[in-house]
């Protein structure tokens, strides 16, 4: 069919997909170690049977559609916090956190130490170490820049930092927790750790905003045009159908 109705149907799609990102980059802005989302879009060219048409059928139906979201590797500014189990991380390199689903990586170093003396996330899943799982008894602590934890001036464990190379392709598993393609984690080699500071979301609030704005008009042509078409195609079947001769 030569129309642009399923074009706008698809960028309607992409913007409403779009649309969700971009709410969730903004509500995050105030989380430690949260890492924003891109969409990325792609050209769909509609053809059937591998007919690909008039010159104006390739240009009307050539759609453009989510293609999915890539993560914004940008920095976030370190905040100090003053807590000794808060720990912020300069360079690239990601915490690794063990799950019941398997391993995930996360930038939010607002730890704790569970009853059972083991260094843990806020949500309750273990920080990994070197040697395993880290545990702590007592106090004081002190954490090195390569990430070795000190108890009373005895060696507790080191805390375990991964890199990724780059366009490593992380997805957001929920929280402040990430994904990464099996064995692309390598041990960090250009991050530091700094006790007593966590960083900020690396997410823009003014430039989301301006985003979300772009993106909601967008949204609001695409369903104006879905609503345009529907009028026409009533007028069609109530106007002009009846006038063809059977």
């Amino acid at each position: 069919m030569d129309s642009g109705f399923y074009a706008a149907c698809a960028a309607l799609m992409a913007r409403s997909q779009a649309l969700d990102l971009v709410a969730n980059n903004l509500a995050n802005t105030s989380t430690p170690g949260f890492r924003g989302q891109h969409n990325i879009f792609r050209s769909f060219l509609a053809t059937a049977s591998g007919h690909q048409g008039s010159g104006l059928n390739r240009a009307v139906n050539d759609f453009g559609i989510s293609g999915g979201s890539q993560m914004d590797v940008t920095e976030g500014n370190l905040e100090h916090t003053g807590n000794d189990l808060d720990f912020g991380v300069q360079g690239p390199g990601f915490f690794q956190i063990q799950t019941a689903n398997g391993p995930v990586y996360t930038r939010n170093g607002n730890f704790q130490v569970s009853a059972q003396g083991q260094l843990m996330t806020s949500q309750g899943d273990p920080v990994m170490g070197d040697q395993g799982v880290i545990r702590i008894i007592g106090g004081p602590v002190t954490v090195s820049a390569d990430g070795t934890i000190s108890v009373k001036g005895a060696v507790a464990g080191k805390i375990k930092l991964v890199e990724f190379p780059p366009r490593t392709a992380m997805e957001s598993v929920g929280k402040t927790y990430y994904s990464a393609p099996k064995n692309t984690g390598t041990p960090a080699k250009q991050s530091t750790m700094v006790q007593g500071s966590l960083e900020s979301s690396n997410v823009n609030p003014v430039a989301g905003a301006v985003e979300l704005v772009a993106v909601q008009r967008y949204a609001e042509m695409m369903q104006r045009a879905l609503s345009m078409f529907h009028t026409e195609f009533n007028r069609i079947a109530t106007e002009d159908l009846p006038k063809v001769n059977p």
